[in-house]
């Protein structure tokens, strides 16, 4: 018996140590109001919206000490609709992120489900997700991104099967890589996806810069998520975006992201500039990619400016104009999209803010698929004429 309780508070006692050493945290976030679109498709539209400042979620994340400096880390992230507790991301349990890896003082490397590094070193200066010197964040809400989120700086689509590096912080210095292996036998380009990026971040300034690649970016990048459309299928239209849905048949998407913000004061004024390639239309086959029959690259050149003002501790004014142009190709003149973020949020605690967002956007030109370009606020149903307003007034709570 003396034998036995020696061994049971041995195992406690280990059990004990590992337990000190090692940690878990649950956490989350929940986001909802009302929203208003002045044109769903020729029609006023009004209902109650799940995650519009940040998408609803909950994680878990956790780290072991091994020793030496090492440790092991991992992340589950799950989305859902607070107004009918389904899952997000087209029914993924974990769908936002799903990551484990090693840290280091040499720096952090993870693989699984993640973010790519143009919303790690440049979405944070864009209102939609805008984190860098705010004090209330990504205030421009889930509408206020680009048009259709093309540059994925709002992290609207996550990237699967992948490996990333980031660096230490040297002084407020901070580089990375990634890949994402296509997952296809025989075929170790096919579908991959590699980026690179950096970021500076001390005192009132900070600057960020990536490039990413990706091979059948229809499929790689905006097939992401589980849908009707079925994510194993490469055939599968799976950009919903008029903006830039016909260029789905493209081999490769490209995008040079840059930006910036500074503090002065209360006031935080801040910019982006994207560069979009679809390049090489035509080159992925699949029924409905191609319907114009394009070749060639399509060019989108987007720039943001933006400034966030404290008024006081607890409220804090915000607005943003985005110009986005898209090139011309083929019979295709091009698109224009205008738009304008109008944000006030009021603090009531530190988990805890109410929000009024106003976004207008008018369009011009021909888009992707050949017509007449239309309003198409992201996470909205398009208008049906060239101008779109939109009107989101909620809450979000952290815990």
């Amino acid at each position: 018996m003396k034998k036995q309780i020696l061994g049971i508070a041995a195992c406690m006692s280990v059990y004990g140590v590992a337990h000190a050493q090692s940690s878990v945290t649950l956490y989350g976030l929940l986001d909802n109001g009302f929203v208003f679109n002045s044109n769903s498709k020729g029609s006023r539209q009004y209902e109650l919206g799940s995650g519009n400042l940040q998408g609803d979620r909950w994680g878990l994340i956790g780290s072991e000490d091994l020793g030496g400096g090492l440790k092991a880390i991992f992340r589950l992230e799950g989305g859902f609709n607070i107004d009918n507790g389904t899952l997000g991301q087209g029914g993924s349990e974990f769908g936002r992120k799903a990551y484990v890896g090693l840290a280091s003082s040499m720096g952090t490397v993870t693989l699984g489900r993640q973010y790519d590094l143009l919303g790690d070193y440049v979405g944070s200066f864009e209102s939609g997700n805008a984190e860098k010197l705010v004090t209330l964040k990504e205030w421009g809400s889930i509408y206020g991104s680009h048009p259709g989120d093309m540059d994925n700086l709002d992290n609207t689509n996550r990237i699967n099967n992948s490996i990333k590096y980031a660096s230490p912080n040297y002084g407020g210095l901070t580089f990375g890589g990634f890949y994402s292996f296509g997952g296809k036998a025989g075929e170790f380009t096919q579908d991959q996806i590699y980026a690179v990026g950096a970021g500076y971040d001390n005192g009132p300034l900070a600057l960020g810069v990536s490039y990413e690649n990706a091979r059948d970016p229809n499929f790689s990048v905006f097939g992401t998520n589980p849908s009707a459309n079925s994510p194993t299928s490469t055939s599968a239209l799976n950009m919903s975006s008029p903006v830039y849905s016909g260029f789905a048949s493209a081999h490769t998407w490209q995008v040079v992201s840059a930006g910036a913000a500074y503090k002065i004061g209360n006031a935080t004024i801040g910019g982006v500039y994207s560069n979009v390639q679809f390049k090489d239309i035509g080159a992925e086959a699949g029924a409905g990619l191609n319907p114009q029959k394009l070749t060639g690259t399509a060019t989108f050149n987007i720039g943001e400016i933006n400034l966030a003002y404290l008024v006081t501790p607890a409220l804090q004014l915000g607005t943003a104009y985005t110009y986005t142009r898209g090139s011309s190709i083929g019979s295709i003149s091009g698109a224009t999209y205008s738009q304008v973020n109008l944000a006030a949020n009021y603090a009531l605690s530190v988990r805890t803010d109410l929000y009024l967002v106003g976004i207008y956007q008018h369009a011009s030109g021909k888009d992707s698929t050949g017509k007449t370009a239309v309003a198409a606020i992201s996470n909205l149903t398009n208008s049906s004429s060239d101008v779109q307003t939109a009107l989101i007034v909620g809450i979000r709570h952290k815990f």
